[in-house]
């Protein structure tokens, strides 16, 4: 893919991230699940509540991936997103970890409750130190309005974006789409993150 096609779709995938990286009061209702069926602008998720739900897509929809990174990709001066739980001794423990490109440094920045599991937050913000542990790494993070601790554990999923395309769109791959809901209950959508080569969405 030519660097300029390759920046442009980058660039469309992180508008969609920052939509999704927000508290939920400012951004869309998130739908995590498996994609059953996509019939013309028509896409047919299975929640991962159990219910099927219809998402009428925006012409323009753009598609976005992501790839595994090791724990390596976490350094100072990275930004990041990390979804975390609380952790059995107090403080956080990580779910999943976000690394974004630099082009996207600054998406979402700020500390707040999030829906990936029950009591979780959502953390996007600057590392400012990475101490090595026995079973992962501590990472202290910075952000507009305070700074936090948060362990990620060995195994923890680590994932940086990588491009995708409609033909990504397709029975049976994991799905988080970020859709707005109207008056009549109708939900449309213009963007989403979807499964690729198995890697699938972890926040």
């Amino acid at each position: 893919m030519p660097t300029r096609t390759l920046l442009a779709a980058l660039a469309a995938w992180l508008i969609g991230t920052a939509l999704i990286a927000m508290p939920a009061a400012a951004q869309p209702q998130r739908i995590r699940g498996t994609i059953a069926s996509l019939d013309g602008l028509v896409l047919t998720v299975a929640t991962r509540e159990g219910p099927q739900v219809k998402i009428t897509l925006a012409d323009n929809y753009t598609v976005g991936a992501l790839k595994k990174v090791d724990m390596a990709a976490i350094t100072t001066g990275t930004f990041v997103g990390i979804a975390a739980a609380p952790a059995p001794g107090g403080g956080w423990r990580a779910l999943e970890v976000l690394v974004f490109p630099e082009a996207g440094r600054g998406s979402g920045e700020g500390h707040y409750d999030w829906d990936l599991a029950p009591g979780s937050s959502m953390t996007n913000a600057t590392v400012t130190a990475v101490v090595n542990g026995m079973n992962g790494r501590t990472v202290n993070l910075k952000y507009k309005d305070g700074t936090t601790d948060i362990t990620i554990p060995d195994g923890t999923p680590i994932v940086t974006p990588t491009t995708a395309d409609r033909s990504d769109v397709k029975p049976g791959a994991a799905i988080l789409i970020g859709a707005t809901k109207a008056a009549d209950g109708t939900l449309t959508a213009a963007r989403m993150t979807v499964e690729k080569d198995g890697v699938k969405p972890p926040m």
